[in-house]
């Protein structure tokens, strides 16, 4: 492939169906700007993101063609192992990264990861664990980290407290059934599957529940990915001062109720999470070395079957991370 890369780019958008605007084929190989590097890509995985890139959501067509990927593991120029981190701040701001207005996750402005290379700033990235493989390591930078920050950032959870995980099986919320258990806390998870709550189990949880159900004690904490399916739930199961999270909506951002007296009267607490920084990443990976917790692979494709795992993503067949090895 003289002069070009093998990628998984967004060629089109379709709302409607949106792995028709999918292209998996030769594409011009990364120029990095001054400050900037190539990674050579030895894994990358599937996000929710992707998805709805090809829906159009934060990639205009203008910005087309654009691969696709948020996150990868791979070797830098010097050929150590590192990690990417996709969150890109505008060059003039100086605080909090994700709080930047003007910020981007790679594959919305600047080329992803789902490509054999992939252009980064040379502050993006960080060491690999040394006790994972490329494969495993790929899913930290943007599942995990988002489910990291979720506890214990913006949840502040401490171990011995109880955490309510909606939608067990997808990315975040088994990066955090894990990531719960592996650092003390009662990890509670629902799901409408009896196959995915035998999952959530396996995973590290101490309970699991069928959507709506009644729990037997209130929690400290809910993680919530889903949205406006479970958003009454989410709240009712709430002590009162407790905390949700919430980090996606992939069942709407339009609950029927608001719930508002409920959050007032209760004095809850309820946070939007986006990612995380490169410091969180560092905590990250430091805890996944300590206490030997490893992210759950549902499968390992090649790039060139991108649109196979992009399907299995957008049907809900997929309890994990998908991850594709160029």
């Amino acid at each position: 492939m003289l002069g070009g890369v093998l990628a998984a780019y967004a060629s089109a958008i379709d709302p409607d169906e949106p792995l028709r605007g999918l292209t998996v084929g030769e594409f011009p190989d990364p120029e990095p700007p001054p400050d900037w590097i190539t990674v050579q890509v030895r894994a990358a995985t599937l996000n929710h993101h992707d998805l709805w890139s090809l829906k159009g959501v934060g990639l205009p067509a203008e910005r087309l063609p654009m691969v696709l990927g948020c996150d990868a593991a791979g070797l830098d120029p010097d050929g150590n192992e590192v990690l990417v981190h996709a969150v890109i701040s505008s060059p003039d701001w100086r605080g909090e990264p994700t709080l930047d207005p003007r910020r981007s996750l790679l594959s919305e402005v600047h080329h992803g990861t789902l490509a054999q290379r992939v252009a980064v700033p040379a502050g993006n990235v960080v060491p690999k664990p040394a006790g994972l493989g490329f494969e495993e390591a790929a899913c930290l930078p943007t599942t995990w980290l988002t489910a990291f920050k979720m506890l214990h950032v913006n949840a502040s959870v401490t171990p011995g407290d109880t955490v309510l995980v909606q939608g067990a099986g997808g990315g975040v919320a088994s990066a955090a059934l894990q990531i719960g258990a592996a650092t003390g806390c009662r990890m509670w998870a629902v799901s409408r599957s009896d196959e995915r709550r035998r999952r959530a189990l396996e995973l590290g949880a101490d309970a699991v529940f069928e959507p709506g159900q009644r729990l037997p004690e209130r929690v400290d904490a809910v993680l919530e990915t889903v949205g406006a399916a479970t958003w009454s739930h989410s709240l009712a199961s709430l002590r009162p001062g407790g905390t949700l999270v919430i980090s996606g909506a992939t069942s709407g951002d339009a609950p029927e109720l608001a719930e508002l007296t409920r959050i007032f009267f209760h004095q809850l607490r309820v946070v939007g999470s986006t990612m995380g920084n490169l410091q969180q990443l560092r905590s990250l990976v430091q805890m996944v070395e300590q206490t030997g917790v490893r992210p759950m692979i549902d499968r390992v494709l090649p790039l060139s079957r991108a649109a196979e795992g992009l399907a299995a993503l957008q049907n809900g067949e997929v309890f994990g991370k998908v991850v594709l090895t160029p």
